[in-house]
């Protein structure tokens, strides 16, 4: 029995002391007066009486009632029930205390608290003071409290006869049953009735058991003030520990609401701070740090504002307001959402009928108490969900004297598949818990609902998940039982309790409360006592029972089943290799291997490895051979890798028995064991794992010590598996069997199973020191990897000087380290680390379970020698494992090297990862998986380059190769990544380059930090070199060596003399180099006719120093050095177009020639007015060369409108500048007035400015008036006058180009993108201006006043149109006058290329794989990166100028500094309009006009050194060539070059192999004297240096920059269709070749070479010649030619075999195309001379080849029927075939004799050990070939030897078997790409001969 309560107070207003304005509280009486031994008079009650201050009060207000809960510092709560009333103050009492009030008030000028005293009191205002009567108990029985004080108000009040003394007597000597007592059996005792005495009858009921919450409504009423989200939320937030705040301006309910919260959050315990009702003076509580529930009278709203951490409900408002900084996790799903339906169902169960047709009339809704029980009934199913077979992760680490129980969450979270989730992760590391594993751990316990539920409903929870009736049948029963617990016996008769009147409290009091006389009260209290002296105590009698455990648990949700459909064949793979592994097969192991390291990502896969492995144990297979001993420690770390270190219940737990079984012998008595290769894992430096673990195998012990040994039969189970015995018995089990047992124990056998329990765990401890040390102490205790953080590479700045310490040096810092003890120093760290570590680790388990503290100092002082003991064997481990011979690692594979190419950096091991590319990786498209492989990487002056195989064994003897130039690296960043075979972690890089290359590289173990940080560093120094002439261009093949310092850097402005000099030191070899005579030379082929000879040609050229007359010698006029820099001028590609299109001549006087509109103007010879432009300049013939320099002043970098190229059929020019300064042409046309006669030199400039373009405008040759008066002439003339107000310029804006552009799709010439479009439309389309305009506009009169040209096609053209940024010509007004109009545009920035780029390399080349590879991802980043949108803009406005060119007007144009888009419209515009740009030779005149004479900035936008590091890449030029390609897709029959032509220049461009994208200016190449280089001096075969050099040379030899389809319309202007959906990505981005690498540099992509023919075994089966093509690994092109590719390579081979001399592709090809050209005539429909290839049927009649891209291979079909090819039948094509074979072969002349340049006899030596023979050798120069024969007259070739493969001629040495009789110097080697042939002559000057012969015959190569 326990009392009902325990003190009475009565609690009056009193004044307060310190006289501020409010009163406080004071105790008038307390009974009883001495405090009860068991439970002392709880302080601070009067705060709590009056939680809003003790206030007097002007009326007399109802009595209130509220409980309020205190907790003492036992953490018992103590219920005070207060019932408050008001009385009238005594005057005396009032007066003088409103007095002393006015006066204290009157002293706080600042201001005291404003409080409700009138400060004037009207003498006949009457006020009222609270008394309160408080009850305090430690029983919650709230309603019994407000009955009883109830009645004593009422007796108080209406003045019954009843004497008060007695009431409050019997009310504190009242007992009641004690909750789940043994007295409960009799409903009499249950139900306990009470009377206080004054006829009243009140029934209390006891909770049937102690545990479960007692509610009544208050859960409900949460619910219904608050709703479901929010109650949900706080739920959250009272678990995982948030502070809660609740604001209600009810004290009940706020009550009210604390209780519903934690009665929801049974059964865990709430521990914090609980303070239902916080009274104001206590406000400052709520800025405590901890966690707390507290509930604040919303009237002190404001104070709560500024609390930051605090979730805040409204009770009143129905809010939950959470702070921004505040988390709350919620609960997992599917919880979180299935709670939410069924909260909604019990509350809201019209929600289900709502939409039904026929609702049902009514539906029974719960009474409000029988809704609060469903509602808890909800949450505590959601706990048993949560925390089901959390008895499962229960360790008993000790029974005896007292159970102590460990909670292992980890193992919990694992096995319910929620290590991720944040709610129940931090439930479990909450105080509640382990409030909750203490209290409900213990095995052997009274039982309640909540454990029934967890062990036996959690089946039924689950199978009820999907039928909502049934889940809301569950809640009502068990709503029913919580009810039943509340009210266990409602049949019991009600109360009767005398209330008083309505009204009462306004009737005039006859008195006030009256003192009571305390000894009568006493004396009741003493009489009861003394009764109870004789009863019995009152104990709890439980009844106790083994706690059930329930089913073991599952994942709450099971996730991912669909992932492992295969999982039983992975899990056999495991199996399989294990099994090979032990019964030696190594090789098999070895193919499975990778297979089974990419099954251990699976969980399963993981747990089959740990049984495996453990059968093998018990088996005593634990002692391994080396290899067996490698294998499975990397399948260990493997395993390890995954382990987080919450993952350590499974696989590291399952793994730590093993890591200390395995071993291998090094050498007699040194064992090396597993843990010594498996330590760099996290898991091992975890505490919490050490823990788990220990106390898992304590309990196992402890079990172990209890159970008969007749049950001990299977001590050693196998890892995670169930029991198998029936009679088996859990640990708790056990536990509960013994607690159950351990009353009836003797003395004597209870402490006798304490000491046998404690040195059970002793002896653990002593077993994990050992256990700890294994796996934490490094097997090279120098450097200790787990305890201190994995150091960068950073701080090694040493690197580099590492190389260079000699070996003094070395030696003094060894001796140095040896005598300061430093090395023995380092040990001690790392020993005293892991000592610490231990002893933390012992402190901790020992103390909890109870070790003594003897055993403890005994355990402190073992682990250093267990540590120190370790290190020793460690050493000798160490020492004989460096014995070992070293695991074979495959052969570093060489990579093939450049001539000039040097190595900087030898080969570091390292792995090749997979980056998002899914080809290489096998991926979806299948194939091999290439990649990871296992290699090198190299680094040399000029790439950086991977060669290595495939760590998958059954991939084959692939060799990798993965490479591009040092200069293209874009990013490099360091990474942390896990090599593909150890899986251990190691330091990666990662290297981006802007060639769509990315080594994502793992260095190997070998490989220490500073290697891999000299790497970075020798890479950086490479990509950056200070200056340009470090480069590999310049020091390839010069006397230029890296180590020499550069010169300093070039002076901004050098004099004119120097540049002078640079110049004349090269005028006298090329000036008139066209017109030189050669000694020999072959005709040049159709393709150089016209132009110069090629330079690789230009060894033998006599130059002649007297200079030859020509048309282009400047005339003595100019000063001699003037003319020398002319002449050399004259030689650059700018001068050689200009005198193509007819654009002007330098006439020998200089004078100029009036017919002529435009000239070439010498004016910036000297680079002096621009110099980012040419030396020679188009400008108009009228201009005056000193104009020019103010015109330019106008424009930025001086970069003035220029001609650049001229139509031939319009005669429009195409003209292009920088901007325009604001004090430009925009400003002039922005003026409104005439210039003022003062003109300032800006003015002036302007001016010049516009008589320029005027000029331009009238060298038009259709502006000449009829009269042949310049049309704007009278105009200019009268501009001059300052009185004309200044005209202005028509400005049209490109509104919606695109929409209007595909109105239009048949252009008046020109034809429209593909190969597809059928027809020339001659119709006139939709005029061009009103396309521009958006709108049709009048046709104005001409200039000078006269009637619009008729002549003219659209007459309202203007004559030009400036083309300029949008934000330059803002606000300038149109003016219809004007001949120019301007054309804003907007056009994106070279700063957006650049990110646009970086987007692009991203998406094609992702650093890392994707989570779900699919198409959609990639388009999207491509999308994203807006690089076809850029494409698309630039296509746009250059089909927009072609149109206008075409139309006859001319164009500027003149955007940002004119030397990036302008750059890149203008020649797309030039390629569009003239079919010339689009050959071989046309192109390159393009580029080094357009790109490099007019001065793009190579070097700065491709960031080649130091200074451009910052601006980073932007691929300005890449982009040009992307747009070309786009074209070219559309327009495949207009290009002679190829789409390989393009991707070779856009990787060149970069690549800095070549001088010819170098440097950003002509004026920067000639001060480095790169235009002009010397030439003749060149001995042997030099690389080359120009990139039109080297692909002039490869076209001689191959015909991979050319275009088959190449069959140009020779009027042909290109309109390509610009939309994105036009446009497709470039192969260039996406495609690789990881067999040889990028296949640009042509050297090195020649594939395998194929053996000489007389190593060739003769005779035996044919072998296939089929081989597999791998996408990404073989270069499908090369292996799979075109058809024509193939024919040209077999025509070559026959012609070798028939001994013919070889001719060139390209003769072979134009005789073809003249052959067909003839037998089309006898039909007599002259056709265009075509070789036409097609995808699609179209109407262009030709006589063809057809080439069909079939999947297999390509048909050929040569088709010679003259009419539609498409008519030729089968058999007429067959005919055709024949036919035009056999002229084919007719053109092949017999005779030989002419090719043989130089014959003879030599001795060769033979392949590996065979003879020297003599044969007879000829020299063809024209094949060159150098071919041999058995004898002179033989005509069958023995084998040949191609040129074009000969790397070097050098003398040689003679060698075994070498004929005798020759002098030493008659040998000599020729070296090829493939091998080394050696030579003997008869004697020395043949020999010389010979070699001299094959030397010019290489330099004419």
């Amino acid at each position: 029995m326990a009392r009902l309560a325990d003190y009475f107070v009565l609690v009056a207003f009193g004044p307060h002391p310190r006289g501020s304005g409010e009163g406080q509280g004071q105790i008038l009486q307390r009974f009883p007066e001495k405090d009860w031994e068991d439970n002392p008079f709880p302080q601070g009650i009067e705060l709590f009486c009056q939680p809003s201050g003790w206030q007097l009060c002007p009326e007399r207000n109802p009595p209130t009632f509220f409980v309020a809960v205190l907790t003492d510092i036992n953490s018992e709560r103590h219920y005070c029930a207060c019932l408050t009333f008001w009385e009238p103050v005594e005057p005396s009492q009032e007066i003088t205390h409103v007095e002393d009030a006015t006066e204290r008030e009157e002293e706080q000028d600042e201001g005291g608290q404003t409080h409700p005293l009138p400060t004037a009191p009207a003498p006949c205002a009457q006020l009222f003071a609270p008394k309160t009567l408080v009850l305090v108990s430690r029983l919650d029985h709230a309603e019994v409290f407000r009955n009883s004080l109830g009645l004593i108000y009422a007796i108080h009040v209406e003045g019954l006869n009843v004497c008060l003394e007695n009431v409050i007597g019997n009310l504190l000597t009242c007992t009641v049953p004690l909750a789940g007592g043994s007295q409960l059996d009799s409903v009499e005792e249950g139900a306990r009735t009470i009377s206080l005495g004054a006829g009243d009858r009140q029934v209390i009921q006891t909770p049937l058991a102690d545990s479960l919450p007692v509610s009544r409504c208050s859960v409900a009423l949460l619910f219904r003030q608050l709703g479901i989200t929010n109650v949900l939320s706080l739920f959250c937030a009272a678990l995982t520990e948030h502070k809660v705040l609740f604001l209600s301006r009810s004290y009940q309910r706020l009550a009210d609401a604390c209780r519903g919260l934690l009665a929801l959050l049974f059964p865990l315990r709430y521990s914090f701070t609980y303070v239902p009702i916080l009274p104001a003076q206590l406000l400052e509580v709520l800025s405590t740090p901890t966690p707390f529930i507290i509930g604040v009278n919303a009237a002190f709203q404001a104070e709560t504002q500024e609390l930051l951490d605090v979730i805040v409900a409204d009770l009143d408002g129905g809010t939950v307001s959470i702070p921004e900084c505040v988390h709350i996790p919620s609960l997992p799903e599917p919880l979180q959402s299935q709670t939410h339906s069924v909260l909604s169902m019990v509350l809201d169960p019209e929600l289900e009928l709502a939409d039904l047709a026929f609702p049902p009339p009514t539906t029974s809704t719960s009474s409000l108490k029988m809704q609060d029980k469903e509602l808890r009934a909800v949450f505590l199913r959601l706990f048993a969900q949560l925390l089901q077979g959390y008895r499962w992760c229960l360790h008993v680490v000790r029974i005896h004297p007292e159970p102590v129980i460990r909670f292992h969450k980890a193992a919990f979270l694992g096995q319910r598949g929620l290590v991720e989730d944040d709610f129940l992760m931090k439930v479990l590391e909450g105080m509640a818990f382990a409030g909750f594993v203490s209290e409900r751990g213990v095995p052997y316990r009274p039982t309640d609902l909540f454990d029934e539920l967890v062990a036996h409903e959690v089946a039924r929870i689950r199978a009820d998940e999907n039928y909502p009736q049934r889940v809301l049948r569950h809640v009502q029963e068990l709503a029913e039982q919580l009810y039943k617990n509340e009210n266990p016996y409602p049949a019991v008769a009600m109360h009767k309790v005398q209330r008083p009147g309505e009204s009462s409290h306004l009737r005039r009091a006859p008195r006030p409360f009256p003192r009571l006389d305390e000894g009568t009260v006493q004396w009741i209290v003493d009489q009861a006592a003394a009764k109870m002296q004789g009863a019995p105590p009152a104990v709890k009698a439980e009844k106790r029972t083994t706690v059930p455990s329930g089913p073991p648990m599952t994942a709450i949700l099971e996730r991912g089943s669909g992932l492992h459909v295969n999982s039983a064949r992975r899990l056999e793979v495991v199996r399989s290799c294990i099994s090979y592994v032990f019964e030696g097969k190594m090789l098999e192991a070895k193919k499975l291997l990778p297979a089974v390291l990419r099954a251990l990502k699976g969980r399963a896969a993981r747990r089959c490895l740990a049984q495996e492995l453990h059968l093998h144990v018990q088996q005593n297979r634990a002692v391994l051979d080396h290899q067996q001993f490698d294998f499975v420690v990397r399948m260990m770390n493997c395993c390890l890798q995954d382990c987080t270190s919450l993952d350590e219940h499974g696989i590291a737990a399952a793994l730590l028995p093993l890591v200390t079984a395995f071993c291998r012998k090094l050498s007699p008595g040194v064992t090396q064991f597993a843990y010594s290769c498996v330590q760099e894992h996290v898991v091992w430096s975890t505490p919490q794992f050490w823990e788990a673990m220990f106390y898992g195998d304590v309990q196992t012990h402890i079990r172990a010590l209890y159970l008969e040994p007749t049950e001990d039969r299977a001590p050693t189970q196998e890892v995670g598996e169930a029991p198998s015995q029936e009679d088996e018995r859990s640990a708790l089990d056990v536990a509960s069997e013994q607690r159950r047992l351990w009353p009836t124990l003797s003395r004597e056998k209870q402490q006798e199973l304490v000491q046998k329990e404690e040195s059970t765990v002793f002896s653990q401890a002593i077993h994990y020191a050992n256990r700890m040390s294994y796996l934490l102490l490094p097997l090279d205790s120098s450097k200790s990897r787990l305890l201190r953080e994995r150091a960068g590479l950073g701080d090694l700045e040493s690197a580099s000087n590492s190389l260079v310490t000699n070996s003094m040096a070395g030696s003094v810092a060894e001796s140095y380290d040896t005598e300061s003890g430093f090395e023995d120093a380092e040990t001690c760290d790392v020993a005293g680390a892991v000592v610490r570590f231990i002893n933390r680790f012992v402190d901790k388990v020992c103390t909890e379970s109870g070790v003594t503290s003897d055993h403890l100092k005994g355990l402190h002082v073992m682990v250093p020698d267990i540590v120190q003991m370790h290190i020793e064997t460690l050493e000798a481990v160490q020492r004989e494992s460096r014995r070992l011979p070293p695991i074979q690692k495959p052969k570093l594979l060489r990579p093939r090297l450049l001539p000039g190419e040097e190595c900087v950096l030898d080969g570091l091991r390292v792995y090749l990862l997979p980056d998002g590319r899914e080809e290489g990786a096998g991926g979806s498209a299948g194939g091999p998986a290439l990649l990871p492989a296992e290699g090198a990487v190299f680094l040399t002056t000029y790439r950086v380059i991977f060669t290595g195989m495939p760590t998958d064994p059954l991939v084959g003897e692939q060799v990798v190769v993965r490479s591009f130039p040092v200069a293209a690296l874009t990013k490099e960043k360091r990474i942390s990544v896990q090599t593909p075979v150890d899986q251990l972690l190691q330091d990666g890089l990662q290297l981006r380059s802007c060639t769509f290359q990315l080594l994502k590289m793992a260095f190997d173990e070998e490989v220490g930090s500073d290697s891999a940080e000299l790497f970075r560093k020798q890479l950086h120094k490479l990509r950056y070199p200070p200056d340009v002439r470090a480069t590999f261009a310049f020091t390839l093949g010069s006397a230029h060596t890296p180590g020499r310092p550069p010169r300093v850097t070039k002076d901004k402005g050098p004099s004119l003399r120097t540049l002078s000099r640079n110049l004349v030191k090269n005028a006298k070899k090329t000036i008139g180099r066209q017109h030189v005579t050669r000694k020999k030379y072959n005709p040049p082929s159709w393709e150089h006719r016209g132009q110069p000879p090629p330079e690789d040609q230009e060894d033998e050229i006599s130059v002649s120093e007297e200079l030859e007359p020509s048309t282009l010698t400047p005339s003595s006029a100019l000063k001699p050095s003037d003319r020398m820099t002319m002449s050399s001028l004259v030689e650059r590609a700018c001068c050689r177009d200009y005198q193509r299109l007819g654009l002007g001549t330098l006439s020998s006087s200089l004078s100029r020639a009036k017919s002529e509109p435009f000239r070439i103007s010498p004016v910036n010879r000297m680079y002096a007015i621009c110099r980012s432009y040419p030396g020679l300049l188009i400008v108009p013939q009228s201009v005056q060369d000193n104009a020019l320099q103010r015109v330019s002043r106008c424009y930025r970098q001086n970069r003035f409108p220029v001609v650049c190229w001229r139509s031939g059929r319009s005669k429009a020019v195409l003209l292009r500048s920088g901007g325009l300064h604001g004090k430009g042409v925009v400003g002039l046309f922005k003026a409104q007035n005439a210039p003022s006669p003062g003109q300032s030199q800006a003015d002036s400039s302007s001016l010049e400015q516009e008589k320029y373009l005027q000029a331009v405008v009238s060298s038009m040759p259709r502006y000449a008036d009829a009269s042949g008066r310049n049309t704007l002439s009278g105009f200019s003339s009268a501009h001059m006058g300052s009185h004309v107000p200044s005209p202005r310029a028509r400005v049209t804006t490109l509104s919606n180009p695109m929409a209007a552009s595909a109105s239009r799709r048949t252009a008046p010439r020109g034809k429209w993108g593909s190969v597809r479009t059928s027809g020339r439309s001659s119709g006139l389309g939709a005029d061009v201006g009103s396309r521009l305009a958006g709108r049709d506009a009048l046709a104005p009169p001409q200039a000078n006043g006269g009637p619009p040209d008729p002549g003219f096609l659209r007459p309202q053209r203007a004559a030009l149109y400036i083309l300029g940024d949008k934000a330059q010509l803002k606000g300038v007004r149109p003016d219809p006058l004007q001949q120019w109009e301007l054309v804003p545009i907007e056009v994106f920035e070279a700063r957006q290329v650049k990110a646009s780029f970086k987007k692009l390399l991203k998406a094609c080349v992702p650093g890392c794989p994707a989570v779900e590879p699919s198409p959609v991802s990639f388009l999207r980043s491509l999308e994203d990166s807006e690089w076809l949108i850029q494409i698309h803009k630039l296509l746009q406005v250059s089909v927009l100028v072609v149109e206008l060119l075409d139309s006859g007007s001319s164009v500027l144009v003149g955007l940002e500094d004119g030397w990036d888009i302008t750059t890149q419209v203008v020649s797309l515009v030039q390629l569009l309009s003239d079919p010339f740009y689009r050959t071989l030779e046309g192109f390159r005149l393009l580029v080094e006009k357009e790109w490099l004479s007019f001065g793009h900035r190579f070097s700065h936008r491709g960031a080649h050194t130091l200074a451009g590091q910052s601006s980073g890449f932007t691929p300005v030029f890449l982009q040009f060539l992307d747009c070309v390609h786009q074209v070219h897709l559309q327009f495949p029959m207009e290009f002679e070059f190829s789409q390989f032509y393009l991707k070779f220049l856009g990787y060149h461009h970069v690549s800095r192999r070549f001088r010819t994208f170098l440097l950003d200016s002509d004026y920067e190449r000639i001060e480095l004297g790169l235009l002009y280089e010397e030439k003749g001096e060149r001995r042997g075969q030099l690389p080359c240096r120009s990139v039109w050099e080297y692909v002039d040379r490869l076209s001689k030899r191959t015909p991979v920059f050319y275009n088959y389809m190449y069959a140009p319309e020779d009027t042909e202007v290109l309109r390509p269709y610009s939309n994105v959906s036009n446009l497709k990505v470039w192969d260039f981005y996406t495609e690789e070749t990881l067999a040889e690498g990028p296949p640009y540099d042509w050297e090195l992509a020649q594939g395998p070479p194929e053996p000489p023919e007389e190593e060739r075994s003769d005779g035996g089966a044919p072998q296939s010649r089929r081989r597999v093509v791998w996408p990404c690994y073989d270069s499908c092109p090369r292996t799979q030619p075109d058809a024509i590719s193939r024919l040209l390579e077999e025509l070559q081979r026959l012609e070798t075999e028939l001994g013919r001399p070889t001719e060139r592709w390209k003769d072979t090809w134009d005789r073809v195309k003249a052959a067909q050209r003839l037998e089309g005539r006898p039909d007599g429909r002259g056709t265009p001379s075509s070789l036409l290839v097609s995808t699609a049927p179209h109407h262009r009649r030709s006589l063809g080849v057809y080439l069909q891209e079939g999947p297999v291979g390509s048909t050929l079909s040569l088709s010679l029927d003259s009419d539609q090819s498409s008519g030729s039948t089968a058999s007429g094509s067959r005919q055709a075939a024949r036919r035009s074979t056999s002229t084919l072969y007719s053109q092949f002349q017999t005779a030989e004799s002419e090719n043989r340049s130089y014959e003879g006899t030599l001795y060769k030596k033979g392949a590996f050990m065979k003879p020297w023979k003599a044969r007879w050798f000829v020299l063809d120069k024209t094949k060159h070939q150098l071919r041999y024969y058995d004898h002179r007259v033989d005509t069958d070739c023995k084998g040949i030897i191609d040129l074009a493969e000969v790397e070097a001629v050098a003398p040689g040495t003679p060698t075994m078997g070498a004929p005798k009789t020759v002098d030493e110097k008659a040998f000599f080697d020729v070296k090829t790409t493939r091998r080394v042939y050696n030579f003997c002559a008869q004697d020395v000057p043949s020999a010389q001969q010979w070699v001299d012969r094959i030397q010019s015959c290489l330099s004419d190569a």
